[in-house]
């Protein structure tokens, strides 16, 4: 539901007379906080999420006058980056996260960090001590600009309030184009009150798709068919392009397998025979196997990360690498590609499967590739089809968890997940069909769960959204179960309870045998912490107990937690050691 306002439906308009002091209502002159709204609206905005500060207070009230956008104030910045970020995953449009000086600042960091590293756009708007106060170490005063430029694709302090629309309009129009990602905003306090001239119709934000090089294409096709052993490896570009109807057209007209990104499995159908598995943390040998057995990689929508490219070991020594991204900082990565190719990915994946089509590949090529993907494919499946694990009697087995809920998940189900060992069995097991059915930090930010679960829930309504935690990461940002029972926001959420740091923990038994400093977590009732905040909460100790916990959760249009009580001692997937 909009926010409550006192204008003519779909207006930005003018404060009403009672607040005339903020408002010429002859000159037709409106508040800075009108001006950065009305910019915010050109930009697709229609959700903030803050935790209130009074250096933004002509912006929240511009916000509560307008039908066309929701504020939801959050119990903290970091939780309220996370929604910004869900939903803006979801929608493709910059979502608002809002915090006052360095302290609100500071905690929207590593949201603003975690919407860079993911592609993410996202407009933070971090408010700053009054003009007259600055340079003097004021009130949670600090420079700004110099603290988050590095974490963001800009940062930038307002000089004046009469360049608040002009400089809102431009931070939004850097978010999303290019490789979108977080533009800071920084108002100082006195800013959104002053009265300044705002044109009737501030122009829409449009994200540019640049179209791929007709040559570039010909090229690639041609290098694909000349390949022996081709792979695709697709990333978060796929979804952000809606690309993925294009990719499946051209990967089946070629007959060459697709590999997605780690975290970014909902670029490809995972049921679709050409799909080989996510590459990086958790993913099956085979994997790996198969991208150092290619002699021509094709990235797409990617930007070859650290833990996609195992470490940097992919693509291997022998093989080429074409390179085809939005932005062309990112062509190449670690290596220099053999062929790299600044594109839209779906205006790519459009034009090179039209070159396809037109001249299509030979019988007996496609023929000796779908063999070839026949048995690796099932290579995959065997190592991808969940049973149970090797959890002890008394506790919950992970394995069991993700075997069941791969039967009953809904086709439209987004899976959402937090930082953490637990990650690594859904990773693993379950399977991903639709663009946008899976939102998960390649930052590896821990408390990005929950939080990200409710601005999925809030971009995605009718589609369920499920919640996978660890207990370390639920408690960083576990209080906003209260902002979802207060906005009425439903998710479930599985909360995975070991004790413990896990990944941490797997480190240390690898690498530190019998020293397992620092990661030992004391009990907490995850399920009775849930009751308290308004949310249902459900304490589940066995496999056997799971099904039914879960549909009644799944069913009750509430938010609700499952605390699942699971093996400290089971800390690896599938083949891992």
């Amino acid at each position: 539901m909009p926010v409550e306002s006192d204008q003519p439906n779909g207006a930005i308009g003018l404060p009403s007379p009672r607040t005339d002091a903020r408002t010429d209502t002859v000159s037709g002159r409106v508040s800075g906080g009108v001006a950065v709204l009305a910019s915010l609206l050109a930009a697709g905005v229609d959700h903030a999420f803050c935790v209130p500060g009074e250096s933004f207070l002509g912006v929240l009230e511009a916000m509560h006058r307008e039908p066309r956008i929701r504020a939801i104030s959050t119990r903290h910045e970091e939780g309220a980056s996370f929604m910004a970020i869900g939903y803006a995953r979801l929608t493709g449009r910059p979502a608002v996260a809002m915090g006052t000086r360095m302290v609100g600042g500071a905690n929207l960091a590593i949201g603003i960090h975690t919407a860079f590293q993911d592609s993410v756009p996202m407009v933070a708007i971090i408010g700053q001590s009054p003009t007259a106060y600055r340079f003097r170490e004021a009130f949670q005063e600090v420079e700004l600009e110099a603290v988050f430029a590095p974490l963001a694709k800009v940062a930038i302090e307002v000089p004046s309030a009469d360049r608040l629309g002009e400089l809102t309009l431009r931070a939004a129009r850097i978010a999303v184009s290019g490789r979108p990602g977080p533009a800071v905003l920084i108002l100082r306090e006195e800013l959104s009150q002053e009265l300044v001239d705002m044109n009737d119709l501030v122009p829409p934000v449009v994200r540019p798709r640049p179209a791929a090089d007709p040559d570039a294409v010909r090229a690639i096709l041609a290098m694909t068919r000349a390949a022996e052993r081709p792979i695709l490896l697709v990333g978060g570009g796929i979804v952000a392009a809606e690309a993925t109807d294009a990719l499946v057209r051209f990967a089946r007209a070629e007959q060459i397998p697709v590999v997605t990104a780690w975290r970014r499995p909902d670029a490809f159908p995972n049921d679709d025979g050409l799909y080989l598995g996510w590459a990086g943390l958790r993913s099956p040998t085979n994997v790996l196997e198969r991208l150092e057995a290619a002699d021509l990689l094709v990235a797409i929508g990617t930007r070859l990360s650290e833990f996609t490219t195992y470490r940097y070991r992919i693509p291997a020594p022998g093989t080429r690498l074409v390179h085809v991204d939005v932005n062309a900082e990112s062509l190449g990565g670690h290596r220099i590609a053999d062929l790299g190719c600044q594109a839209d990915a779906r205006l790519f994946l459009e034009a090179i499967g039209d070159a396809a089509e037109a001249d299509r590949a030979p019988a007996d090529l496609r023929a000796g590739r779908q063999e070839r993907n026949a048995a690796d494919r099932a290579a995959w499946e065997r190592q991808t089809t969940p049973g149970r694990g090797r959890a002890r009697t008394g506790y919950v087995d992970q394995e069991a968890v993700v075997a069941h809920l791969r039967k009953v998940m809904p086709p439209d189900a987004i899976t959402v997940t937090d930082g953490g060992n637990f990650a690594g069995w859904p990773a693993r097991f379950l399977r991903w069909n639709r663009p946008g059915s899976f939102l998960g930090p390649t930052s590896g930010a821990m408390g990005y769960g929950l939080p990200g679960a409710l601005g999925a829930k809030l971009a995605r309504p009718s589609s369920p959204v499920i919640a996978f935690i660890g207990d370390g990461g639920f408690l960083m940002t576990g209080m906003e179960l209260e902002t979802a029972v207060r906005e009425d926001i439903p998710i479930v959420a599985l909360v995975y309870d070991n004790g413990q740091y896990g990944t941490i923990r797997m480190h240390q038994r690898h690498d530190y045998p019998g020293t397992p400093v620092g990661t030992t977590l004391g009990p907490v009732d995850v399920a009775a912490f849930a009751r308290a905040l308004g949310a249902d909460g459900t304490t589940v100790r066995d496999d056997a107990e799971f099904p039914a916990a879960f549909a009644e959760a799944l069913a009750s249009g509430r938010p609700s937690v499952l605390h699942l009580r699971v093996d400290p001692e089971q800390l690896y997937v599938g083949d891992e050691r």
